[in-house]
């Protein structure tokens, strides 16, 4: 028999102890989940819920896998923990790390373990600028970002995102950090011209080095496509024109793929689809399909050499290759291979994109976006003049769990999704399907024109 929960009683007990990040003072409840399986999730109510979110944008293989399961316990039976501290090591880590730089770019060479990607972030940010430190360079201290961008909740990490929130109240941060326009088309009302937004964005970059001087600025750190800024992938010549301008500046390029990163665009690495090789990767979410909490930053051989002389890189953390951490990876990493859930994510993401098209009759939605198996739909205000909603979309998302039961995210501009990597057809149809319904039965904006747009960008070079 099914294992029966007093909802009430666990809302309360939340309510009177813990302490939520983002809890939305309009929703006094709590939406308490207790099972999963594949795409579905289970309330302690009783009611089911389609994840069209891979809880956060996580769980590429689904919920409830019972081989991860089983590698996390057969490996807490025989070394639940050893640290990676000093000349300490162990099995899993070790062969964990050569399975990613097998899987990554030529040039990578070395792995640094971390728990999560905030985590990660907080690291690259510093092995960049110690780096340039450590090569005599140490007024190479500035880092690159652009507006709409998630890095993770840090100091520094919370720094170079593009979230006001992170900074109010929190004192002084780290400093030293430039934001650039992200390449986003549809919002530069570029969207049937996205090679003329890269020359614009290129041109900015361009004179924002100038401005602050190539030999100040340590690193560009960048989403290959922006995630929670509303799932836009940039015009496919974007990547490889800003690596070749910050190669030749001498400015490390940091690639954020902890959420686009193991199968999301169709391949291990959306570096490998854009066609560049970042100085430093970071990776979390999808490398353990969230069934551990394990991130990872990528080196290439050139700063390896570097930041590994001399004593190593002077930073670590008490989790740094949980061994039970790497077990779950490897098994995770075992089932995307050997299930072609590589394939899946343009197979499946295709099919959804073809549904989301059906939601251009709707008066507010601007523009739909796919990209592999991550997807959008833009809410505006007035299409002819792409004026997002004052309120932003979380309202809706909420509106969408609430009648429909599928789990969507909302966002400063647009829905957003992505899935399991094994959600099939048929439930991304249910996705679109309950989409329609709640998006229909909202009044049209009292400004909102005719014209839509629909964006499936290819991928680049």
């Amino acid at each position: 028999m099914p294992t029966t929960y007093d909802s009430q009683a666990l809302a309360a007990a939340d309510r009177a102890h813990l302490l939520h990040p983002f809890l939305p003072a309009s929703r006094q409840g709590r939406t308490v989940m207790v099972e999963g399986r594949g795409c579905r999730l289970r309330d302690a109510q009783g009611r089911e819920y389609l994840d069209a979110t891979a809880g956060m944008w996580l769980c590429q293989v689904g919920h409830g896998r019972p081989e991860i399961a089983d590698a996390a316990a057969g490996q807490m039976r025989r070394l639940e923990y050893s640290t990676a501290f000093w000349d300490f090591t162990h099995d899993r880590a070790i062969t964990l790390a050569q399975r990613l730089v097998r899987l990554s770019h030529p040039d990578t060479a070395r792995v640094y373990f971390t728990s999560g990607g905030s985590e990660g972030t907080e690291t690259a940010l510093r092995m960049a600028r110690n780096y340039h430190h450590r090569r005599g360079e140490p007024e190479r201290t500035w880092i690159l970002t652009r507006t709409g961008a998630y890095h993770g909740a840090g100091y520094a990490s919370g720094e170079v995102s593009d979230f006001p929130l992170y900074a109010t109240g929190f004192g002084p941060q780290p400093g030293h950090v430039h934001r650039l326009t992200a390449p986003y088309p549809y919002a530069m009302g570029l969207a049937s011209a996205p090679e003329k937004a890269t020359d614009l964005l290129l041109e900015e970059m361009e004179s924002a080095i100038a401005m602050i001087g190539a030999h100040r600025i340590a690193a560009l750190i960048g989403e290959p496509a922006l995630a929670l800024g509303g799932m836009v992938a940039p015009p496919p010549d974007y990547w490889p024109r800003v690596a070749r301008l910050l190669h030749r500046h001498g400015i490390l390029l940091i690639m954020d793929e902890v959420v686009t990163a193991f199968g999301r665009l169709g391949h291990w690495f959306a570096a490998e689809r854009m066609g560049v090789r970042p100085d430093l990767t970071i990776l979390s979410k999808g490398l353990t399909s969230g069934y551990f909490p394990l991130g990872a930053v990528l080196l290439t051989g050139r700063l390896a050499d570097v930041l590994g002389a001399d004593g190593g890189f002077p930073v670590g953390y008490t989790y740094n290759g949980h061994p039970t951490g790497c077990a779950v990876a490897l098994a995770n990493l075992d089932i995307i291979e050997g299930e072609g859930l590589l394939d899946a994510a343009d197979r499946t993401g295709a099919h959804l994109a073809a549904g989301l098209r059906s939601l251009h009759d709707i008066p507010m939605v601007g523009e739909t976006r796919q990209y592999g198996l991550m997807a959008a739909v833009e809410l505006v205000a007035d299409r002819t003049t792409r004026t997002p909603l004052p309120e932003g979309t979380y309202a809706i998302a909420d509106l969408i769990r609430d009648r429909t039961g599928v789990l969507v995210r909302g966002g400063p501009r647009a829905l957003t999704l992505a899935p399991p990597l094994v959600m099939t057809e048929g439930e991304a149809d249910e996705v679109v399907s309950a989409l329609a319904d709640v998006l229909s039965s909202i009044p049209a904006p009292a400004a909102a024109g005719r014209a839509h747009r629909s964006t499936t960008l290819v991928p680049g070079p």
